[in-house]
Order: structure tokens, then sequence, then C-alpha cells
């Protein structure tokens, strides 16, 4: 069982999250109310819907973690897992997304921003001259 199965696995148990199809695309999502709040995209990765308060709060322990990848503007954090600690990193994560998302509700799910899957790959792209 990879990483991210486990941390899927345990995060499924908890009330405030269920299983969904995540909008973009790929992989498996857990949402909370109207909000997606993780996308698990490969073995390895997790996009996280921190929100871009929660991160700015963050922002300075999430930058020191090797587990976490931050990405300009987005409010997705994305989380590599590849041991027990980084499983336990991604449950406190969770757990400050949800606090995060029911302080500042959107009342407008088709306004959310998209993770950072395709992001990433369009960031990667534009680093290397290709747009």
């Amino acid at each position: 069982m990879t990483a991210a199965s486990r941390a899927l696995t345990r995060l499924a148990t908890w009330r405030d999250l269920t299983e969904v199809r995540p909008t973009c695309g790929t992989g498996r999502a857990l949402r909370s109310g109207g909000v997606e709040i993780a996308h698990f995209h490969s073995d390895r990765s997790v996009d996280l819907h921190l929100t871009a308060t929660a991160i700015r709060r963050f922002e300075k322990d999430l930058r020191h973690s090797t587990a976490i990848r931050l990405l300009p503007g987005s409010p997705w954090v994305t989380v590599h897992l590849e041991c027990e600690t980084d499983i336990d990193l991604l449950m406190t994560l969770v757990s400050a997304a949800l606090q995060a998302h029911q302080r500042h509700p959107n009342a407008d799910p088709a306004a959310l921003p998209r993770c950072n899957d395709h992001r990433e790959a369009a960031l990667t792209r534009e680093c290397a001259g290709g747009i």
C-alpha cells in the first residue's frame, strides 16, 4: 500500500470529508461541503486546497518542509508523500484546510481555483521557454 493510499484511507473516515471525482479529472478527490479539499494525483502526490490565507499564515514553515511544494498565486499546496511523517503532515494540513474553509466559505463552487496538477505542468513549460 502506497503512502497516498494509506493517507486517503485514513482521511476517508473523517466525517467532514467525502470521496468524489476531482474536477481536474486526475486521480481521486476529497470534498467537504461544496469544496474540494484534496486531490490525490498519484501514489506520491496530493494537492491540498489550503486557501491563500492559510498559506500566507503558514508560509514560512511550509517553505522549510521538503515535502511541500508551493506554486506562486495558488491556494493549493502539493504534498509529496514518501513516509509516515509526510502522511502526518498531510493530516495536520487537511485539518487546517477544513478550518480555513469553514471560516471563509466560498459561496460559488464554480469560482474555485483549479488544483496545482495542471498549473505545475504549465509553469514547468513556461520555465523551459515552452509558453
